[in-house]
């Protein structure tokens, strides 16, 4: 005969931790962009095994997220020496439930953009596509808890269709609609022909059905400035635009199905790159190619069936880089380039014809740029805010969400 033998529950410090708090407090470390903070905990730490055990320790000893329970088995492991075996045992669980995957060096992602390698024989880990959208929904919570309650669903436009949900007057049924009757207008006008009688019949021309509305589907580029502009001047500018874009990742996915995110960085040059590739992007001592970043994203878009195509430009600098036409990049750092200027805005004009509407989200209030940046939404039917990293996700979403009432022509 099976027994089964019950014991006293000895709780296990490592289990008990909720892995979800432990990475929301690990965000910094996880989505380093290369700013310099001296009052950054994470600073000198590179993105290998050995670095994520010291972030570790360095959480738990804070304790932010423990209770005083589980502080005081903390204290107790730290006297008896075996913090060690801790952070081991939360290692291992990170990785069996899919939060990292650790990975020889030298194997990582070709695209990864600063291209950066750790010394040799050190294993690197890779943050997965679970924890980006963990921490793109805490983002998004934190973001909407600003704006208050706000209703979510897909962009609604002015525009009628025929479908489930009705929101309209009634119409003739023409073929092809989905046969969503309405039956009192149905009845109503057959009884007006036919008069009150049994048999009641019905025509074609009675059929009637509910109208709703056409609700569209976006496809949006987030073009994100990573020049070594976005970590200077004492302010880092990068890292709240990458939780930006994985927090509108996590919108489109979950409200907006129907919607595409693809994400396009530029610099010297431009490429595009998976979103879930986004925590371990870092700027370089790059300029401002916003020209080929633009020439990306419509390729991007082209590929897209979408009724509205955007591109939501995130970007701190004026444009300073071009590509020639034989591949070598003039760079022009001082001032607006009139050359530099002259080929970006053509690129817009290309958008324009394409009905692409560019808004462009400014991380910096200097005068030229203010009239570029202007000229550039004059052109494009877009939009410009001005903002600063602290407010640029609330901008963001709001315009993207504000769209929900935005008419298709």
């Amino acid at each position: 005969m099976k027994r089964i033998r019950y014991t006293k529950y000895r709780g296990d410090l490592a289990s008990e931790i909720d892995l979800e708090d432990l990475l929301q407090s690990l965000s910094d470390y996880l989505l380093d962009s290369g700013y310099y903070d001296p009052f950054s905990r994470f600073q000198e730490l590179d993105h290998d095994l050995d670095s994520l055990r010291e972030a570790l320790r360095r959480v738990l000893e804070s304790g932010e997220f423990l209770d005083p329970e589980m502080q005081q088995k903390l204290d107790d492991m730290s006297a008896n020496g075996s913090i060690e075996d801790l952070i081991e045992k939360l290692l291992n669980r990170l990785e069996q439930q899919n939060y990292i995957s650790a990975n020889p060096d030298g194997a990582t992602d070709p695209s990864q953009a600063n291209g950066q390698n750790g010394p040799a024989g050190n294993v690197r880990f890779e943050v997965t596509d679970k924890s980006l959208d963990f921490l793109g929904f805490k983002t998004l919570r934190d973001l909407l808890g600003s704006l208050g309650k706000s209703s979510y669903g897909r962009h609604d436009t002015r525009h009628f269709a025929t479908g489930i949900e009705s929101s309209g007057a009634s119409q003739r049924y023409q073929f092809g609609d989905v046969l969503n009757l309405d039956t009192t207008a149905t009845l109503t006008s057959a009884i007006a022909r036919e008069g009150i009688g049994l048999p009641l019949n019905l025509e074609y021309e009675d059929l009637q059905v509910h109208q709703c509305e056409y609700q569209s589907s976006c496809a949006t580029v987030v073009m994100l400035d990573c020049s070594h502009s976005m970590i200077l001047y004492g302010e880092d500018r990068f890292t709240p635009a990458k939780r930006v874009a994985m927090a509108l990742s996590h919108l489109i996915r979950t409200q907006y199905p129907g919607d595409s995110l693809s994400l396009v960085l530029f610099h010297d040059s431009a490429e595009e790159l998976p979103v879930s590739h986004l925590a371990r992007v870092k700027v370089g001592p790059w300029h401002t190619n916003t020209r080929e970043g633009l020439r990306v994203a419509q390729r991007v878009l082209a590929r897209q069936r979408k009724d509205m195509k955007q591109i939501v430009m995130i970007t701190d600098g004026k444009p300073s880089a071009l590509t020639l036409p034989d591949g070598r990049i003039y760079k022009n750092p001082y001032g607006l380039d009139p050359l530099v200027v002259s080929e970006t805005l053509e690129e817009v004009a290309r958008c324009k014809r394409s009905n692409i509407m560019i808004n462009t989200f400014m991380l910096a209030q200097d005068f030229e740029l203010i009239r570029f940046v202007h000229k550039v939404s004059e052109m494009c039917r877009g939009k410009a805010y001005f903002t600063s990293p602290d407010r640029l996700g609330e901008y963001l979403l709001m315009d993207y969400m504000r769209r929900k009432s935005q008419t298709i022509h």
